[in-house]
């Protein structure tokens, strides 16, 4: 599909809070220095569970970006949210009273919204024998997901479109790739998009714990998370949020806004194969970075990076490769891929828009993050994750690859960004 007659759409801000750093700058520095962010849980006594650590987001201190009362009617999900979306903002250096806030939208997605609230809530229901006088009124906006987008928009008086999007770990590069069709057919000029995930509680790590989805490795957390390494044994959970301002070039340039890059193509695709596992082949994978590929206007030999899901799973690492080669067939060898869940674990709802941050800080810099813990190669994944320590190239355009549960596939395409 020609993009000719579509207005070019840049990255102008971004935030994160995360669990190797609470701002943009810590987490990058962290990520050049190959840190993890694994320890064992502080969030709940995990004696009896099988997975007894996390990557939680440690030094937390929401009252930077919003005072006591909204803290308690938030969950922690919202809370990340709205603190890495107030970092975007700022970043952006944007004046919300010198442009039209009706042009303006947020799109902000979370795989599960506030789990955290939902378990403890009730615990408050049991613990009065079924009696619900002690529900709190704020527990289910303090539940639902789109409530960090309503909430970003009371905040700045954006009156564009404004939802969140749910698609599993493929959550927030589904927000993404919406507020950029969204600036594309023309219904607002600027989008702030991006998820947050807080569900590290007795039942997400539980849940997870029953699916055998998540590393045991209870003797070594920072070592657990190794994509693509031969002893993998499932992936590390992690919490946190991330935020993107999108913005036409004109717009940005018109106000003179910095410009990290540019967003060119998304792929959008689903495996129809099963809830949890990847199709055979990575068929699904290979749609999708193809269609971001073709929809950027660009072919495979102008992509440099990979940045991959990389959850440090049997199934994923092996079937994403598979599918790399795929779709780049010989180019497969010489492309820079790399897994930033080695570091900072897995973030559910949250991956795609950390992720997607990773991928354009690596391009603005001509840096690919490592791929940490990365000791024993496997036969069936032969490629160069870049392993434990970053490697400076030249990055004209990278694809950056979240897989959900239910087979969603979201590849976003990222370049340089050029006049």
């Amino acid at each position: 599909m020609s993009k000719h007659n579509f207005p070019r759409v840049v990255i102008t801000g971004i935030g994160a809070v995360t669990p190797i750093g609470n701002n943009v700058s810590d987490m990058w520095q962290a990520m050049l220095e190959g840190k993890s962010g694994a320890a064992n849980l502080t969030r709940f006594d995990a004696t009896d569970f099988d997975t007894k650590f996390a990557c939680e987001v440690k030094n937390f201190d929401p009252l930077l970006y919003m005072n006591r009362k909204e803290i308690q009617r938030m969950d922690l999900f919202c809370q990340f949210g709205i603190s890495a979306a107030a970092m975007a903002v700022e970043d952006s250096g944007i004046d919300f009273e010198k442009v039209d806030r009706e042009r303006i939208g947020a799109i902000f997605g979370s795989g599960i919204g506030g789990m955290t609230t939902y378990h403890e809530q009730q615990q408050s229901l049991y613990e009065r024998n079924g009696k619900p006088d002690r529900i709190s009124p704020f527990f289910v906006p303090m539940l639902i997901i789109d409530i960090v987008s309503g909430h970003i928009a009371i905040r700045y008086g954006l009156k564009g479109p404004n939802y969140a999007t749910v698609s599993a770990c493929a959550t927030s590069s589904h927000a993404i790739a919406d507020a950029f069709m969204i600036i594309q057919r023309g219904m607002a000029d600027i989008m702030l998009t991006g998820g947050s995930e807080a569900v590290l509680c007795p039942m997400g790590v539980g849940g997870f714990n029953a699916m055998k989805a998540i590393s045991t490795r209870n003797d070594s957390p920072q070592t657990a998370s190794r994509p693509f390494d031969k002893d993998r044994d499932g992936f590390v959970m992690g919490e946190g949020g991330g935020a993107l301002m999108l913005e036409t070039l004109e717009h940005a340039k018109n106000r003179g806004a910095k410009i990290y890059a540019e967003i060119a193509g998304i792929g959008l695709t689903d495996d129809a194969f099963h809830i949890t596992q990847p199709a055979a082949g990575g068929e699904g994978i290979v749609r999708s970075m193809r269609n971001a590929i073709e929809d950027a206007n660009l072919t495979i030999e102008d992509i440099d990076y990979v940045k991959a899901h990389g959850t440090s799973t049997p199934f994923n690492d092996k079937t994403e490769t598979q599918a790399i080669k795929t779709l780049f067939g010989d180019r497969a060898y010489s492309i820079a891929i790399s897994s930033i869940k080695s570091m900072i674990g897995h973030l559910l709802g949250a991956a795609g828009a950390i992720e997607a941050i990773g991928t354009i800080l690596s391009i603005k810099n001509n840096i690919v993050t490592p791929t940490i813990n990365y000791t024993t190669p496997d036969p069936d994944c032969d490629l160069n994750y870049t392993p434990n320590k970053p490697v400076e190239r030249e990055i004209r355009a990278a694809v950056a690859n979240t897989l959900g549960f239910g087979g969603h596939n979201a590849s976003i395409c990222f370049k340089k960004f050029e006049e």
